[in-house]
Parts: C-alpha cells; structure tokens; sequence
C-alpha cells in the first residue's frame, strides 16, 4: 500500500519567501508532488499586470517624451515590474483602469500610480521614470488586466488598437521562482522514503503560504476529474442494489400477503364452537344454523342483532374474536 506523506510544514520564511517541507513521500513521490507543484505554481496562479498604456502627446513606444530620462521603451519595462493586488473577485480578461499625471522635476514612482478600490500597488517603491525639469508634464492612462501565466500581446489581441494605445505583453503570475529539491529519509526500516523541499518566492500580491494552497486546491479539482469516473461505477452499483433490495422487498411483501391470505381461507373453516366466544354467544349462533367462521363473516352487523337473543355486548365479542384473525363482517 502506498502510503501518504505527512502534512506540509514551513521551515524557513523571509518576507516573500518560504521554504516548505513535505516529509514521508512514498519512494519516487517527491519528484511526482515537487515537479506537479512547481508547474503549477508558475503557471496557474492569478494575478494582475500592466496590459497597456497611452501617453498624451506620444503615437508609439519608439519615441522619447519631453523632459523625461527614460524614453517609451524604457518606461515599459519598468511598468512590466509593477505588482498589483487584487482586491475584487477574480475574473479572467477584467481590464481595470489607472493613471499616472506628474508635474515637474521628480523621480516618479510606482506609488504615484492611481487606482481603483479594487487594485493595490504592492511594490511602491518601484522606480517608473525621472523628470528632469521643471516644465515635465507626465500624463499616463494605464490599463490592469487580470489572468494567469504569461500574456503576450498578439495572444490578447482583439482587433486594431485605438490611436496612441501601446499594447504590452504581460506576466499576471504571482509567484517568481519555484525550486524544489528531494532527499531520502528513514521512515520505519526503510531508508528510500523521500523528503520533498519547496522554495516558494512570490511577488507581494499572495503570500507564499497562500499560493501554495491554491496550487494544491488546483491539483485536487483536476484530480477529482479522473476519479468521477469511479463514482460513476459506485453509483451505478449502488442503484443496482438498491432496485435489487426493492424487488426483494415487494417479494416478501407479496409472500406474506399470500400466507395471510391462505391463514384468512383456513379460519372461515374453523367452526364456531372453536372461537373464543362466550357459551352463551355460541349458543344462540348454532341455533340459527350459524356453524362456521365462514357462515358468521357472510352474515352484516344487522342480520345478527335480528337474532333472537343476540345483543349488542355480542356482537361486539363477535367482531373482536374474528379481527384478530384479519377477518369482519360482511358490510
């Protein structure tokens, strides 16, 4: 039987940084869960980047705008390195909108960045561009998108860009490096179990811990996939047995109607003297030629009280005697 690892511990943790451990991994498992975990770490996290942006008084990125160090290219790549965190509930292709309007001579920031309630700049500190002089009139519309992995700009393109946009391609996952590495450990008399250790670095948007639970949630959601096929078969199994359980049951059912049926047509045999009537009772229904069950069940409550004799106390007796074997009088 393959055994299950023991539960995911952080050894080491350093601002946006972590180092799990994941001891007890079933001979080979460490490689299995650590490349599985990495794959999707980098790859399968949402997040949010810089998408696009336009530049008053600027048509392309292959220009230099009045007063700034940086020209367009440049201003890019340092748009490329800002990091957003989501404040809104993650929907895939969602384009936010924020801005950037600087004035004067001033190392312009990421923080400087407006946004919306829903979006955070993680990374404040984040040089964007210098102006050099006085006179530097810095006016940017930025577009935030939302999604997973890498984003480049020919596979976002819908059609032809408005006048002046400049589109960029974008890295939305949360997570910067992944390593992992595996080494045996002793579990019991075996030496081979593997000890699986995880280095998780993020962005600031997610915290280490946070993206490595999502990462596992992924993984079980895909997983659960494969194994529906088998709850299928359970539950075809289980309707089987169910209907199998119902057809016995209307069986017995059927059975024991049938034996109460034959009990029934045995006690109309019976005669009267053998009932548990009062002499008296017995009496009184002999003489007006009543001999049998069957004869008294043919016979209504009022062809008896015309009996001579037989009163209501009797007929009460006579019901009672005769529903304890299923049986009443004719009605």
């Amino acid at each position: 039987m393959i055994t299950l690892p023991q539960k995911p511990k952080i050894i080491e943790q350093k601002g946006n940084q972590a180092t799990f451990e994941i001891e007890a991994c079933y001979p080979g498992y460490g490689v299995t869960l650590g490349n599985s975990l990495r794959r999707v770490l980098l790859s399968s996290l949402p997040g949010a980047a810089v998408i696009g942006i336009k530049i008053k008084g600027i048509q392309h990125e292959f220009s230099t705008v009045p007063h700034v160090m940086e020209d367009v290219v440049q201003m890019i790549l340092n748009l490329k390195q800002v990091r957003f965190k989501l404040n809104a509930k993650y929907q895939p292709d969602r384009v936010f909108k924020a801005s950037l309007k600087i004035k004067g001579e001033k190392e312009v920031k990421a923080g400087d960045i407006k946004t919306s309630a829903e979006l955070e700049v993680v990374n404040k500190n984040s040089h964007l561009v210098t102006l050099t002089n006085k006179k530097a009139d810095l006016d940017m519309e930025i577009e935030v998108g939302v999604g997973l992995g890498y984003s480049s700009v020919e596979q976002r393109k819908a059609g032809k860009l408005e006048t002046g946009k400049i589109a960029i391609d974008a890295i939305f996952t949360p997570v910067r490096k992944v390593n992992y590495s595996v080494e045996h450990m002793r579990v019991g008399e075996r030496t081979d179990y593997d000890c699986l250790t995880i280095l998780v670095e993020t962005d600031g948007s997610i915290t280490p811990k946070r993206a490595f639970l999502k990462t596992a949630q992924v993984l079980v959601d895909h997983y659960k996939v494969f194994t529906s096929l088998a709850k299928e078969e359970e539950g075809k199994k289980e309707k089987a047995k169910k209907e199998e359980e119902q057809f016995r049951e209307k069986l017995k059912e059927k059975a024991s109607e049938q034996v109460k049926k034959e009990k029934r047509v045995d006690m109309t045999k019976t005669r009267v003297e053998d009932l548990r009537l009062s002499a008296r009772t017995i009496s009184i229904l002999q003489s007006h030629g009543i001999k049998t069950v069957a004869g008294l069940t043919k016979k209504t409550e009022e062809d008896l009280r015309k009996l001579e004799g037989l009163g209501d106390k009797s007929i009460v007796e006579i019901k009672r005697t005769i529903g304890k074997f299923g049986l009443i009088l004719k009605q």
